[in-house]
């Protein structure tokens, strides 16, 4: 089965640096197959007969051994992934005039009921639930008077890993943001980059 490793909090500002190669080279050390890393924000592609619970727990061990860190993993099936990518609007991006993120929430908090409990001021951001996440649109010019800045520091934000749409489109394999280009050949030249 297609998994995808989402890794929370690493190689940004002060958090833990995590080494793409060697990331790559860990999951393959643990017997996981056709491995690939996309981007520096943590996301490991890889495929493994073991149930998604189990693969976790292996994750998290070898994670915090080789890099002497507790980093929070979510694990997703990449049906799990589409599921999600597929509930976002095609016409909402990220570009010059709005910007699209997803939020994997972790086990603890994934309840429609989270939106309700964040700091964001609705009436500026179309904010929505799908199993699994929550994903939003904010016109650029609105983003100060949504709020979405609050998140980061809102007691629920250490359960959730965000991506921007962009990359949830690229991991779900729904290649929405790659006009039809190979996302393989995509992922091995920017994974041959790092």
């Amino acid at each position: 089965m297609k998994y995808i490793a989402l890794l929370r909090g690493i190689n940004v500002g002060t958090s833990v640096r995590v080494e793409m190669k060697r990331l790559r080279s860990l999951f393959e050390s643990q017997g996981f197959a056709d491995v690939e890393t996309y981007i520096n924000s943590g996301n490991v592609i890889f495929e493994s007969d073991m149930p998604k619970k189990s693969a976790l727990s292996m994750i998290q061990a070898a994670i915090e051994n080789e890099f002497g860190a507790d980093i929070p993993v979510i694990v997703k099936s990449q049906k799990e992934m589409k599921e999600i990518a597929s509930a976002i609007p095609d016409e909402w991006r990220n570009d010059t005039e709005q910007k699209t993120d997803v939020a994997y929430l972790f086990d603890k908090i994934d309840s429609p009921e989270i939106i309700g409990k964040l700091p964001v001021k609705r009436e500026f951001i179309d904010i929505r639930y799908v199993k699994g996440a929550i994903f939003w649109n904010v016109s650029r010019e609105n983003y100060n008077r949504s709020h979405l800045n609050k998140i980061i520091g809102h007691e629920l934000y250490h359960l959730m890993t965000v991506r921007n749409v962009n990359t949830a489109r690229f991991l779900a394999g729904t290649g929405k943001n790659l006009n039809g280009n190979n996302l393989i050949k995509k992922m091995r030249i920017l994974n041959s980059k790092q």
